[in-house]
């Protein structure tokens, strides 16, 4: 299996082309406990905040910081260790999910927004900025949420098993996942229905070129909870038991099915948890929804935040 997708992967685009014509925004950095954390902020008006999972970065929200930004303020970070923010080995900062919530709501202090926020979340990201929302529910204006989890795996499901042979077999995991780049790789071709275009895969692999900025793409796997002695678990457990302070929020949620991880178990229980949700599945996409469905997307973010614009 292992030796398949390494086959299948590639190292680089093709053509070489670069990806920055497609990430055309100013950084801005910001320094959190102490190392220095990236972010996009374009636009005024009304607070947008894009958090984003493993193994993306801002990049993965290129088109909607563009669509919304001449009407929002949007912004999106790099969590530390991702992106183009520092990326601190192993013994200088700990890659945790109770430290990434630390760092995120640090960030969001130090924005001095005055506004409700709108918070935008896939993958781990929603686990992380849910962590703030549920804290902070009078903060929140609008949850848009794309292929993640705030909760335990639903009905106690376990995690598939390339994830826990990651997790469990570190000897061969650290050098593929380091090394090979493995995580990043696969997921060009395993997180979408489409072919991705050579600069769009450039750019989402991008900031982890070597072995020692691949450590959060490791890490955040090792932080998955799975049982109550894990660091995460009881974080996660408090996130899953509070998420009932944001049952007033709008919310939007869109959806891949095609997702090995968060599958159609995990749609199913924020439709559950939350019934008045607009939700939308799209058949035809996978993990990185927003590039399989970027324009209708796109579309329905724009509309959803028009329609509780008055909150």
């Amino acid at each position: 299996m292992i030796s398949d997708l390494l086959k299948r992967c590639p190292a680089r685009p093709a053509d070489g082309k670069n990806y920055r014509s497609l990430f055309p925004f100013a950084p801005h950095y910001m320094d959190i406990g102490g190392f220095r954390c990236h972010y996009i902020d374009e636009g005024r008006g009304e607070p947008v905040v894009m958090v984003h999972g493993n193994p993306t970065w801002s990049f993965y929200y290129r088109r909607l910081i563009a669509a919304l930004s001449p009407s929002c303020r949007a912004i999106a970070l790099d969590h530390i260790g991702c992106g183009l923010s520092e990326k601190p080995p192993a013994d200088r900062y700990e890659y945790t999910l109770a430290r990434r919530v630390s760092d995120f709501t640090d960030f969001v202090d130090r924005l001095h927004l005055q506004e409700k926020v709108t918070l935008v979340a896939h993958d781990w990201g929603g686990m992380i900025a849910m962590a703030w929302a549920v804290r902070r529910p009078e903060r929140i204006r609008r949850l848009i949420l794309f292929n993640t989890a705030a909760f335990m795996p639903p009905g106690g499901k376990p995690i598939p098993a390339r994830l826990r042979l990651i997790r469990k077999v570190k000897c061969l995991s650290t050098p593929l996942v380091l090394g090979a780049n493995l995580f990043a790789r696969s997921a060009l071709f395993m997180a979408t229905r489409k072919p991705l275009p050579p600069q769009v895969r450039e750019g989402l692999i991008a900031p982890y070129d070597s072995w020692r900025n691949r450590i959060a793409t490791l890490r955040f796997v090792f932080d998955i909870p799975l049982g109550r002695a894990d660091a995460a678990y009881r974080l996660v457990r408090s996130v899953e038991d509070h998420l009932d302070a944001l049952g007033h929020v709008p919310m939007l949620i869109c959806w891949g099915a095609h997702d090995f991880v968060f599958d159609r178990d995990y749609f199913n229980e924020w439709r559950r948890r939350f019934p008045k949700a607009q939700s939308h599945y799209f058949p035809d996409a996978g993990h990185y929804v927003l590039e399989d469905e970027a324009d209708r997307i796109v579309a329905l973010v724009k509309d959803f935040i028009a329609l509780n614009s008055e909150l």
